[in-house]
């Protein structure tokens, strides 16, 4: 029976790996599994038994992959070792030496390296356009183009896919199509139920949701997801146990973390749009009816010190990620897009006074009011 999705994020997969009576699945923090003799060795190589050897299975692994791919409404999914490593064994899964990939351009910092760099040492190569325009999106593609790649939202312009355009395109050329999902997670967006073919999510971020995991999930058809848990155990991207948990622990409040995101973020949007200090606000809109995503952007080039900015803001901490339950900033070019040349940025809109905020489960008015004393102590004068 499918329930609700806050009813299906607490109870995820019901306890279905466990074999004992406790409340919640243990950790198997083991690096294999032991068998009683050589035919029950065989059974696993025969289907008969699920766990061999922590790298190419584990139930706390399994547990957390089931579950975002439950909330994704996928049918299969494996967890990975970081966002990264989900989106690489999406893509590989796919494409192979001798292909092409079509991605938009204004990716996150850390995938357009991968795309750009590792993949093409892999004999893969890509282009990178703007999806905002359907005709660039098929003017790239070429005859050995296999996947279209793009983020559900924009990271960190926060400009919204549109994911149904995305999907037609795919399925007229016979390409297949890839999200990272990451910032409006399965709580805002569906993209596979939209007919996307893989979705990739960095579970470092809203997922495990406290800032001490690093993982990925990627889920999708279950062909797909087969061949890249075979990337997973081959390449050794496999996530551990603990950090498998500690996702899972996590994935049980995301329903009511990202409501609490989601409010506050649209109050400190709607709060900074009319300061003097701020040249522009980007938050999207219509992402979900559930709301707008908890990432504010704003860009305070020439109107306030980015430096003394940065200085002014008290309890809010300066990071180079996103998606704890308190209010943090990151400098993206200092940091997540900071080897994506001056021209890209520029082009992009990414420049010296952008500051990407994600915000917190904090009081909707102490988050306001911390921005507004940074403003004003950093403003320049007229």
């Amino acid at each position: 029976m499918k329930h609700h999705f806050d009813t299906e994020a607490v109870h995820l997969s019901e306890n279905k790996y466990v074999s004992s009576a406790s409340k919640v699945n243990p950790i198997y923090q083991t690096s294999a599994f032991a068998f009683s003799d050589l035919e029950e060795l065989e059974g696993f190589y025969q289907g008969e038994s699920k766990y061999l050897y922590t790298r190419t299975g584990n139930p706390n692994t399994d547990e957390l992959a089931a579950a975002v791919a439950n909330l994704e409404g996928a049918p299969a999914g494996v967890a990975t070792s970081s966002g990264l490593s989900a989106i690489l064994a999406g893509i590989l899964a796919v494409v192979k030496a001798g292909d092409h990939v079509v991605a938009t351009n204004d990716i996150y910092g850390g995938t357009y390296q991968l795309l750009a760099g590792e993949l093409k040492d892999f004999g893969i190569d890509v282009s990178f356009v703007n999806f905002e325009n359907a005709e660039e999106i098929k003017k790239a593609i070429q005859s050995n183009t296999k996947l279209i790649y793009t983020e559900s939202v924009t990271n960190p312009l926060l400009r919204v896919e549109n994911i149904g355009q995305l999907v037609q395109i795919a399925k007229e050329n016979n390409l297949y199509s890839m999200v990272d999902n990451t910032f409006a997670t399965p709580y805002l967006l569906n993209p596979y139920v939209q007919g996307v073919d893989i979705v990739a999510h960095s579970a470092t971020k809203y997922i495990g949701g406290h800032s001490d995991v690093s993982a990925g999930v990627v889920v999708g058809h279950s062909d797909l997801i087969a061949k890249a848990k075979a990337k997973v155990v081959n390449l050794g991207l496999n996530l551990s146990p603990f950090e498998s948990w500690l996702g899972t622990r996590g994935l049980k409040t995301l329903s009511l973390r990202m409501e609490r995101h989601v409010k506050n973020a649209q109050k400190l949007a709607d709060g900074l749009k009319d300061h003097q200090g701020v040249k522009k606000v980007y938050y999207p809109e219509y992402v979900s009816e559930k709301g707008n995503g908890a990432i504010v952007t704003i860009d305070i080039t020439g109107q306030c010190d980015i430096s003394k900015f940065f200085k002014s803001l008290s309890w809010v901490k300066i990071v180079p990620t996103l998606a704890g339950a308190e209010t943090t900033v990151s400098y993206p070019v200092g940091t997540s897009h900071r080897n994506l040349s001056n021209e890209l940025r520029e082009e992009l809109g990414i420049t010296e006074g952008v500051v990407r905020i994600s915000v917190g489960i904090e009081d909707p008015e102490d988050i306001l009011a911390v921005f507004i004393e940074a403003l004003d102590k950093s403003y320049f004068v007229k």
